[in-house]
């Protein structure tokens, strides 16, 4: 059965989480994400991840109460007025919708490999701290069937609030591996077999048309500013670059990330 609470102050304990929507660190250090937007919330209440609670405006605990009486936890549903939410972000918001899910425990490259289905398809990120491109990529891994992600050391988390909104809430599905040494893990992946492939613009070594993507490999992104750094580019197989005129320096990493993955799906018979 669900139970609701309402509330008409923001100040109990249990609604720190919500009071700081932007204290990113804060919520890593609990173990804990934010989860905005009618989707992503209904994604999260529909995924194996824990959910924590809820606050949102009465109607949509109403329409959300099929799904809360079939989770096997019993999260808390906070209702409060629009208006009184609005308070959380400064100015008016469309919906309201607010939940916190726990981010999942951390899995290793081994363990997710032994059950994951050959050729395997990877990716990978370096450098890339804009969280709104973190979660835009991860909608990508979703869309082309990739197995998992590997983020590195210098990445910005995918449980980020702005990288969980702009993923559509599709991270609750991806396995995600933070490595401490992406440089160290790519080599892993190759002693394993996998070919690693790096998407690196200023090394025009290869056409991506030319990589060889239908076995099991990893794409690794970097960002749009600095690309891929030397020690993680040295751990990859080969760079391969996307075919584009001079007057173009390089795609945002979210539409490169696309035209890799939709590739490595056509070259696996999956587009």
């Amino acid at each position: 059965m669900m139970h609701t609470e309402k509330i008409v102050s923001l100040d109990r304990v249990e609604l720190q989480p919500y009071r700081t929507l932007r204290w990113d660190f804060e919520h890593r250090r609990q173990g804990i994400f934010v989860a905005e937007g009618e989707k992503v919330v209904r994604r999260l209440l529909h995924s194996r991840l824990t959910v924590v609670s809820l606050l949102l405006p009465e109607k949509w605990a109403k329409i959300y109460e099929p799904l809360l009486t079939q989770r096997p936890e019993t999260p808390r549903v906070f209702i409060a007025e629009k208006k009184l939410l609005e308070r959380l972000t400064g100015f008016s918001m469309y919906q309201g919708i607010h939940a916190i899910g726990r981010i999942p425990p951390p899995r290793s490259v081994g363990e997710l490999l032994a059950s994951a289905p050959r050729p395997w398809l990877l990716a990978a990120v370096d450098g890339l701290s804009n969280a709104e491109n973190v979660g835009g990529l991860v909608r990508n891994c979703a869309a082309f069937g990739v197995q998992a992600l590997i983020v590195g050391e210098t990445s910005s988390s995918p449980w980020l609030r702005r990288a969980v909104r702009s993923s559509m809430g599709t991270v609750f599905d991806l396995p995600v591996i933070e490595a401490g040494n992406l440089a160290v893990a790519l080599r892993g992946l190759r002693q394993r077999g996998v070919r690693c492939v790096a998407a690196h613009p200023r090394d025009q070594l290869a056409r991506l048309s030319q990589a060889r993507l239908a076995d099991d490999c990893c794409l690794v992104f970097g960002s749009e500013a600095a690309g891929i750094s030397e020690p993680v580019l040295a751990a990859c197989d080969e760079a391969v670059a996307i075919p584009m005129p001079t007057t173009v320096d390089s795609l945002n990493v979210g539409s490169a990330a696309a035209v890799f993955l939709y590739e490595a799906a056509r070259q696996r018979g999956r587009a």
